[in-house]
């Protein structure tokens, strides 16, 4: 306890408790509401503070049960943030470090990090790393996902619309972007579970074609193409978005989430493809996070690097955009929408956590630990405008002739 009130220190408020393995406990501040309890199951949970790689330190400290959390997930994230970026003098690491000695216990985990092999951002270790994450089973993403299965950001006209119906609103303010056509081709770069090809394809009667690197996903989206027997219109493919030009050319392209494993230094040849594969006057809707432009890229891998997304690559806006503009394009509207995916992520806490045996029977503990730290970091580090969601439009001119109109009104629909 001598540790833990040395940890926390120089921390207000402390809203939380604090209970350690043999019962020991730390009350809230006088006058704050507990809102979770961090409870210390052994040494290791103290020692993760002073790994070198400390983000990945607690991370792992939680996915193993070193410690856990009762109550509310999202509010430990301050204090994560404090504990990994906390500096100590010599003096104190040797005095906390004398400490830390006299504790039993050694550091051991069974860890169950992505390891892929092979060039960084070749195909092969691109369809290694997008299947770790998107392989884990469909019926684990079933449990939290909404009914179509969309895995990115939602589209809330209300803070009270169900995940459901926001994650509909997004797939049509998608199209309305697009201006999608009776008859046009769609190219769906990372079409997930195929949720936007079958909603541009049934409502606005385009020929929708996704493309994917996940085994998983392709079979489920055409197990869904065939139940809503849109075979005709519709179509995914389990291709890398480098070999896309077998499929011919479009005349909308879209990648929505999908942007964020492309790596920075493969963004010059991923615009290039998208702008090869649109015929004169085209629109590439690209839809996908960023790293605040004020935040300086991680020196050291993240949890989320090791154990969520392996060799993901966020970067500011201003450098998607640059490259964007190398390729060709012409930047036209540019939205930032990381309000949306703070309470889409929310929705998906919620809904994880109330699934919890069943998604720990599924795909086990650690890895049930793992996605709810991971969605509950996420929504807090949208929240607090460390990440940003962009969906940018870009346009192939036609000699000049963009084809757009003068405003954007046609994009927005009242209920």
């Amino acid at each position: 306890m001598a540790i833990v009130e040395e940890l926390l220190r120089d921390y207000h408020p402390r809203n939380f408790a604090v209970e350690l393995w043999d019962g020991t406990q730390l009350s809230p501040e006088p006058g704050q509401f507990c809102r979770f309890t961090w409870r210390i199951n052994n040494a290791r949970a103290l020692r993760a503070v002073f790994r070198s790689d400390r983000q990945v330190a607690l991370g792992e400290a939680y996915v193993y049960g070193d410690f856990d959390l009762t109550g509310d997930i999202f509010a430990i994230f301050p204090l994560a943030e404090h504990l990994a970026n906390k500096h100590w003098s010599a003096r104190d690491k040797l005095r906390i470090g004398s400490l830390l000695l006299g504790l039993p216990g050694r550091d051991h985990h069974e860890h169950s990090p992505a390891h892929l092999y092979g060039r960084l951002h070749s195909k092969s270790r691109d369809r290694e790393a997008v299947s770790f994450h998107y392989n884990v089973s469909n019926e684990f993403y079933q449990l939290w996902l909404d009914r179509s299965m969309v895995y990115s950001c939602a589209y809330f006209n209300s803070t009270e619309d169900t995940l459901d119906r926001a994650q509909e609103q997004k797939l049509d303010y998608i199209c309305r972007k697009l201006r999608l056509r009776p008859g046009e081709r769609l190219l769906d770069i990372g079409c997930g579970w195929g949720g936007l090809i079958l909603h541009a394809a049934r409502n606005y009667g385009v020929h929708a074609i996704g493309i994917t690197l996940s085994q998983q996903q392709s079979d489920l989206a055409n197990q869904s193409i065939q139940k809503a027997e849109l075979g005709s219109r519709s179509e995914v493919h389990l291709i890398d978005y480098r070999d896309a030009s077998q499929l011919g050319q479009f005349d909308k392209v879209v990648s929505v989430g999908m942007v964020e494993h492309v790596g920075e230094g493969k963004l010059p040849e991923y615009f290039h493809a998208a702008f090869n594969l649109l015929r004169p006057g085209g629109v590439f809707l690209n839809h996908g996070i960023g790293r605040a432009g004020n935040r300086p890229k991680p020196d050291a891998p993240t949890f989320t690097d090791v154990y969520v997304f392996p060799d993901g690559d966020l970067v500011p806006i201003a450098t998607l955009l640059r490259h964007a503009e190398q390729a060709g394009f012409e930047v036209r509207d540019v939205e930032n929408l990381r309000e949306h995916y703070f309470l889409t992520l929310c929705h998906w806490l919620q809904r994880l956590e109330s699934e919890a045996e069943r998604a720990q029977a599924l795909v086990g503990d650690a890895k049930y630990r793992i996605w709810r730290l991971y969605l509950a970091g996420s929504a807090h580090y949208f929240q607090s405008g460390k990440l940003d969601l962009y969906q940018s439009l870009l346009v192939k001119t036609d000699n000049g002739r963009s084809g757009f109109p003068l405003t954007r009104g046609d994009w927005f629909v009242l209920d």
